[in-house]
Parts: structure tokens; C-alpha cells; sequence
């Protein structure tokens, strides 16, 4: 994944917006430390910084046909790119090795609709010159940020991050999911000839599922544990492109020991050839993070001695935590709390494994709002409910798990997968009937039961019991209880009852209810005074329960659990 900076449509001269730009997309280095590259039109520019994971010698960005009237600047991961190139043809012309190139001849051949050919993770921003229009889109769950501005001058500004947007647009909106946005090209060389079009805004991904009144029933939506199986595999298997040293992250809970399991299994050999040559890293190294007394560290090197993955324990103190938090923030763009308390650990973990020159990890992220794992689930009054609320926490993704994955990890250059969150299993995994994934504390049966039973594969065991059907932990519950105590008690110390009690003056858009809170949205206001920054940030509490804390410990069922579904 890279950073991505895009401007339309701009007054004044190329050569001040193309020395404005370069200062702007810098803001973005961090997200792709390893190179960068720019093109400028009269009415166009484009940047790109690069984090090299897929043909790092020869994939330079921005990418363009042959006479380079189309440019695009991408962030992400075309997996599908090899069928793809397939499809257009051996006389085809492409700009490099790069999975991203095969963006430009889709465009050519198949116009906006190409889109939807996808199978990846990714943000990208395309110019057509001869036609004089752009393009910008975004993947189905949005593991990829994009946001969109607009200027007092009528310009239409793109970016991976608020950071490069904030000083010169008025408005700043995010680019939703599963969409793509056209507008026209209204300038030239003579400066502004009209007032810019109004863009289009078009949603190209729409599953079944994605209907609120939809849910899926038996006999023919019934679980399958090893069609199950399979296509998360198959999720797992495409996210290990890679042509740099790559591991997993292992908390030692059920999602990410699934998929650091699958992809041991596959490591030895080069999924780029179809399995059929020696994988340029086979060894496998694998991660976890946590306080001296983390129960998520003593579960994961559990997995790791099983997978026989080289395993590093790192660690952390809430002192060092607390002290970070600025700057996570900083690199987060929200003031959503269970984000803040779960990205701080994430964010001095992938520092220190970029430090060990890996550029690429899996994770297990998604898994929760497709399967109900939360443990609030416990108390959905409903199959139907369920459903529902599964449908909308996997819509919203982009504005909590997905950002922290992305945003925290690539504050240090470090790209995270989400095998869980692939296009194909998510349109398997959330049409499958509800009342089987559902889980009943009164009848025994575990939250994600149908994840366990799937992956309970006793003639050849994917992962021990312990593990397998270990209770769900929270991440910022799993590195340590007194994580989150900490953040609390500090938050005591520097913001006032006072200050709380007029918190609805200070902030009258989406008021902090907690001294927590109040202080993380304090630090992001002083990042991000912009009125239309609040407006992108979201709050994850849990729907059901007598909490709105969203620490998985206020759950009454914490820890009352059976070891295995009945």
C-alpha cells in the first residue's frame, strides 16, 4: 500500500501547484517511504509515494499508457491481477510488473465499469486526458482510505489521508466504500473556462446482504464447514503476493491464529506461480504485542510454537503508551475511542517489525463484525437482528478496525491483509442464515462457533483446542487489562470535572461523554481544527447490553464461557 495525492481542476499556474503538491504528498511519506513520483497537467496533478511490496525494482508510480494520456496513482493490491492481464490480451501494453498495472488497459477496454472487475484492496485516482474526465474509487470494505476535498477555487482534491487536505479544502467528505466518483476536467491552460461539473458518485459493489431487509435462511443458505473452509483459504492464499519478507500478527485469539495457520501451510511455495516453485521466504516470522502480563502474548506464542512460526514477543508499558498517543492520533485522524486504546499497541508493533525488514503482515481483522464475535452479540434478541447488525458493523468497518489496521501500521511504512474481509468471502460468510451463526450463552454455544467448527479439523489439526476455542478478547482488552485502566486514570489527571461538565460548549458536535474521550478528541482538534475532520470520524459502542463502554470486559459473558458449543 502506498499514500496517494490527486488534484483537479486548480487556478493558477502548474508550476506553484506542482511545488504545493510535492510539500503535500510528503505528508503522506510515511505510508510509502520507499520512492515517489508526480505528474502535472494545466488542470491536473497527481502523486504518489510508494511502499514497494509487488515488482519493487520496476513498479514506480504514477502508472500510464503507452502515450501517457491516462494516469493513475493507486494504493492497494490487485490480486486478481495475473487473470486480469489474461483477459486483455498478450499484445497488451503495460506500464510495469506491478499488480497496479493492469489498472490502465482495464480502464481502456472496459471504461468506469472496470471497477468492479477488481479483486483487491485498493484507492485509486485516474485522469483521462483526451476525454477530459476522472475517475477515483475505493475497494468494497474501504481497506484502503481515500478522502475527498474541495477548494474555494473549485478545485477537487483527492488524498489517502486528511493530513494533505485540511489547509487548502473547505470541504472534506470520505470517499465511501464500494464506490467510484467521476467528474469533468473544466480548466486549461488559460486558467478556469466554467464552473466545475458537478461529480457522480456511483456504488459498483452491492451484495445481496447489502439490503437491511435481506436475510438469509436454511436449507439454502446453510453453513458448509468446509466450503467455509475453503474460501477463506482461498482469501489467504491470494494475500501471500508478495514479492518482499512478510509475516503474520498473532494475538493469540481465533482470527488471526486461523489465518497465520493457513498461511503456514502454504509458505513453503510461491502462490505467484501457483504453488509450484520455492517461496523466496518460507519461514515464516510472526508477531504479538502486550504489558508484561498480557493474556494475548501468553496465548500467542502458544500458536507460534504449534505453527512453528520464529515469534517475536514484543512489549510495551502504559507509560509508553500513554506518551504515544498524540501521535497515534496524529496518524489515526479520529478521536474514536476503542480505536484509540486498540491502535497504540498496534502502532509500536508495527514499528518495531518494519525495524526487523518485513514490509507486509496478515491479520485477522473482520472476523468480529461477519461472525458476531463481539461479545455483545450474546445478547441479539434475534436471528434477524443479528443479521442486521452484523451487515451494518461490516459497513462501517471503514471508519474502525479497518482504519486502526491500516492507518497504525502504515505510520511506519508496514502494509496489513485482511484475508477476512475478501470480496468472495464476505459475499459467502454474510449469506449464510443467521440463526446458525448466532451465538446463546444458554446453550453453550460460542461466539464465531461456526469459524471454530470449520477450522476443527481433528485428522489434521489447523490449531490446538486451547486456542481454537478460546474466548474472544478484545485487542485492547488482550495486550493487558491495565491498558485501558491506564488511558483512564491518566485522563483523570488532565482533564477536569470542570472541563467535562462543559464539554457540550467546548465541542457541540458529537460531545465526549467520558474524561477519555475528552481528552483523545482535545488532541485531535489541536491535529485537525478543520470543521469537516469531526465529520469523518465515527463511535464504536456496543448496540446491545446495559454498557456503552466498548471494552469486551463489561460484557456480562466475559469469561463465562463453555470450552466447547454443545
Amino acid at each position: 500500500m502506498c499514500g496517494i495525492l490527486a488534484v483537479f481542476n486548480y487556478a493558477g499556474s502548474s508550476h506553484e501547484m506542482r511545488a504545493k503538491c510535492l510539500q503535500l504528498s510528503k505528508r503522506l511519506r510515511h505510508r510509502g517511504p520507499d520512492w515517489n513520483g508526480i505528474v502535472v497537467d494545466s488542470s491536473a496533478v497527481l502523486c504518489h509515494e510508494r511502499l514497494a511490496i509487488v515488482d519493487p525494482a520496476g513498479g514506480a508510480q504514477p502508472i500510464t499508457n503507452k502515450d501517457k494520456s491516462i494516469v493513475v496513482t493507486v494504493n492497494g493490491e490487485i490480486y486478481n491481477h495475473k487473470e486480469l492481464n489474461e483477459q486483455l490480451g498478450p499484445d497488451t501494453y503495460f506500464h510495469s510488473n506491478s499488480d497496479c498495472a493492469t489498472l490502465v488497459p482495464l480502464y481502456e477496454k472496459y471504461g468506469d465499469e472496470f471497477v468492479n472487475k477488481l479483486d483487491g484492496d485498493f484507492a485509486f485516482v485516474l485522469f483521462d486526458r483526451p476525454n477530459k474526465r476522472f475517475l477515483a474509487a475505493r475497494d468494497p470494505i474501504g481497506v484502503c482510505p481515500l478522502y475527498i476535498g474541495r477548494s474555494a477555487d473549485g478545485a477537487t482534491w483527492f488524498a489517502s489521508e486528511l493530513k494533505a487536505l485540511i489547509d487548502d479544502c473547505t470541504t472534506i467528505e470520505v470517499v465511501l466504500p464500494g464506490h467510484y466518483y467521476t467528474g469533468n476536467i473544466t480548466t486549461g491552460e488559460g486558467g478556469r473556462e466554467a464552473a466545475v461539473a458537478d461529480g457522480k458518485l456511483v456504488q459498483y459493489w452491492k451484495p445481496v446482504w447489502w439490503d437491511p431487509k435481506y436475510v438469509p435462511a436454511a436449507p439454502e443458505r446453510s453453513v458448509k464447514l468446509d466450503e467455509l473452509r475453503q474460501t477463506l483459504e482461498a482469501a489467504v492464499v491470494k494475500r501471500l503476493m508478495t514479492d518482499v519478507p512478510y509475516g503474520v500478527l498473532i494475538s493469540g485469539g481465533l482470527d488471526s491464529s486461523v489465518i497465520a495457520a493457513v498461511a503456514c501451510r502454504h509458505a513453503a511455495m510461491r502462490v505467484e506461480e501457483g504453488e509450484k516453485t520455492k517461496a523466496w521466504w518460507p519461514q515464516i516470522h510472526s508477531f504479538s504485542i502486550g504489558l508484561p502480563d498480557s493474556p494475548d502474548c501468553f496465548h500467542a506464542q502458544k500458536v507460534a510454537d504449534y505453527l512453528g512460526t520464529v515469534h517475536h514477543n514484543l512489549q510495551f508499558t502504559v507509560e509508553e503508551g500513554i506518551d504515544a498517543i498524540p501521535d497515534v492520533i496524529h496518524h489515526l485522524e479520529t478521536y474514536d475511542v476503542t480505536s484509540i486504546r486498540a491502535s497504540t499497541p498496534m502502532y509500536f508493533l508495527a514499528r518495531k517489525i518494519k525495524a526487523m525488514g518485513v514490509k507486509m503482515v496478515l491479520s485477522g481483522e473482520g472476523a468480529d463484525e461477519i461472525f458476531g464475535g463481539y461479545l455483545y452479540f450474546h445478547e441479539a434478541p434475534s436471528p434477524e437482528a443479528f443479521q442486521e447488525e452484523t451487515v451494518r458493523r461490516v459497513k462501517g468497518l471503514h471508519a474502525f478496525d479497518v482504519l486502526r489496521a491500516n492507518k497504525s501500521t502504515m505510520a511506519w511504512g508496514l502494509e496489513v491483509r485482511v484475508p477476512f474481509l475478501d470480496k468472495h468471502f464476505l459475499e459467502y460468510a454474510l449469506d449464510l442464515d443467521p440463526a446458525e451463526k448466532q451465538p446463546c450463552r444458554a446453550r453453550g454455544i460460542m461466539e464465531k462457533h461456526i469459524v471454530r467448527k470449520a477450522f476443527d479439523t481433528p485428522e489434521k489439526p489447523y490449531l490446538p483446542d486451547s486456542i481454537l476455542w478460546r474466548q474472544k478478547e478484545q485487542f485492547s482488552d488482550g495486550v493487558g487489562y491495565g491498558w485501558i485502566d491506564g488511558i483512564k486514570a491518566h485522563a483523570e489527571t488532565v482533564v477536569s470535572d470542570e472541563a467535562l461538565a462543559a464539554a457540550a460548549a467546548a465541542y457541540p458536535h458529537d460531545t465526549p461523554k467520558t474524561k477519555e474521550a475528552y481528552w483523545f478528541r482535545s488532541i485531535f482538534e489541536s491535529h485537525f481544527p478543520h470543521a469537516d475532520a469531526r465529520r469523518t470520524v465515527d463511535n464504536w459502542v456496543p448496540t446491545w447490553g446495559k454498557s456503552r463502554d466498548p471494552s469486551g470486559r463489561v460484557q456480562q459473558v466475559h469469561e463465562a464461557h463453555t470450552d466447547r458449543p454443545l
